[in-house]
């Protein structure tokens, strides 16, 4: 969810109801400093909601402290520093992620990766606002906001033992849910105007692409979008890009979903299929005709816009043509719909 927005200096780029909530919410929590805990599958821009939250109202350093990447030995002294000679190769005093966050925002990302023993930790800087180096005698101070992060069900972890209940309900004081964007499909044309903006040189495209980029479910979420554009640019001098320029991932799914469409069509007309999923495939005929190509062609279209009603957009989709050539088929074969 890269964004900006005319409300505020938003990273956040949407137009979709779920989207314009979530800012709506984001203007609201940035006014406090109530810790914020915000979900979603990965790729969704659930790092781009937490900048958010702290640029509508700066106040001090926003530090990304990656849970997930939190291993080994020295992640105690990533998170709180050490003193020097704390431990072999410890020269000098080194500062930790958190007291480098004091006076500012700490984004805990990927919350749910973090270790039962740093969740206890993590628990008492966020009660008591100290921490103590690794290797040292006294303790610091930091006082941040917290936003946390996770693509995980926490609710879940807690009740497994993976995740200290005390910890979550002390994260869990503003909730902020990320929907995926195959449930947002109206921020895809924003998005990508977006990112076509920030990497091609003119680039447009095509109708066909825009209608396979909303048939798409995008599993990797709007980082994925991003990927999709890129690789296009980089391959394409343009101005037009087209479905041939799509990465094969979305290639492959397209060419499934026209042989399902394309069985449809055909059993509707050969068996008397009839069903209201549109990615049923009907069960094999025992005998099927001995056809010329023309007439099957002819017979897909007509099944084609029965199915869809007469909506020509849908159709072409369906059959896995432009719609151009949807229109020149209907005047070839002179069908009247």
């Amino acid at each position: 969810m890269m964004v900006q927005t005319r409300q505020n200096a938003s990273l956040i780029v949407g137009e979709s109801q779920r989207t314009l909530q979530v800012l709506r919410h984001i203007n609201k929590v940035a006014q406090g400093r109530w810790p914020v805990l915000v979900l979603g599958e990965t790729g969704t821009g659930k790092e781009m909601v937490a900048r958010s939250i702290h640029q509508t109202n700066p106040e001090g350093p926003f530090v990304t402290i990656d849970c997930s990447s939190l291993v080994g030995p020295l992640m105690e002294s990533e998170l709180f520093g050490h003193a020097r000679g704390a431990f072999t190769g410890a020269v000098g005093a080194k500062l930790g992620l958190i007291e480098m966050a004091n006076g500012g925002t700490a984004f805990l990302d990927e919350i749910g990766e973090l270790p039962l023993d740093m969740q206890a930790k993590l628990l008492r800087v966020l009660q008591e606002k100290e921490f103590r180096p690794v290797g040292s005698l006294h303790s610091r101070r930091s006082d941040f906001r917290v936003i946390a992060a996770t693509n995980r069900d926490l609710a879940k972890e807690v009740e497994r033992g993976t995740f200290r209940r005390d910890l979550y309900y002390r994260l869990n004081v503003v909730t902020l849910r990320i929907a995926p964007l195959r449930e947002r499909k109206d921020d895809i044309a924003t998005l990508v105007d977006h990112f076509l903006e920030r990497y091609s040189r003119g680039h447009k495209l095509t109708q066909d692409v825009m209608d396979a980029f909303q048939a798409y479910d995008w599993p990797g979420n709007v980082r994925e979008l991003e990927n999709c554009v890129q690789q296009m640019v980089a391959i394409n001098s343009g101005p037009l890009l087209h479905v041939g320029d799509l990465p094969s991932g979305i290639q492959n799914f397209l060419f499934t979903r026209k042989s399902q469409a394309m069985a449809v069509c055909a059993g509707a007309g050969t068996v008397g299929f009839t069903s209201s999923d549109p990615m049923r495939i009907p069960p094999a005929p025992e005998y099927l005709p001995i056809l010329p190509l023309t007439e099957m062609e002819r017979r897909a279209i007509v099944h084609a816009l029965e199915y869809t009603k007469g909506d020509r957009g849908i159709a072409a989709n369906l059959l896995g043509i432009g719609r151009t050539t949807l229109y020149r088929k209907i005047k070839e074969y002179q069908l009247a719909c």
